[in-house]
């Protein structure tokens, strides 16, 4: 799918505020977040090694059958957070920044942000 001028701006421009650099955030990997119309998925990267240190999502085995049972998408977009904030509490992971990916702070993704930081994450 082809992406306009705007939206390649929109996402690098939130991309690049939100990078564990030297410069930002040295010491807080990147929390991303993707959203597509039925499922919702999240990552903690880190930027300097370019690897995937936990990730969470509504198609996950352990999570899909409690996904099923939810009547809505921020209900399963919240328990993918908690999810998440509870497999990075394991690594020892309590510090991230919000890497939006472009999509507004509304609805789903702060449903997701809300619930990782009642599960102890801090951003």
């Amino acid at each position: 799918m082809a992406k306009s001028k705007k939206e390649i701006a929109r996402l690098s421009r939130g991309r690049n505020r939100s990078k564990g650099t030297a410069r930002f955030h040295p010491e807080r990997p990147r929390l991303c977040v993707y959203r597509s119309n039925k499922h919702i998925e999240a990552q903690i990267i880190d930027d300097f090694s370019g690897q995937t240190l936990v990730s969470a999502s509504s198609l996950d085995k352990e999570l899909k059958a409690e996904v099923s049972k939810m009547s809505t998408k921020v209900e399963s977009s919240s328990l993918v957070g908690k999810e998440l904030a509870k497999r990075a509490k394991s690594k020892k992971i309590d510090k991230v920044v919000l890497d939006r990916n472009g999509f507004t702070y509304h609805g789903r993704v702060k449903a997701l942000a809300d619930a990782a930081r009642e599960g102890g994450l801090s951003f």
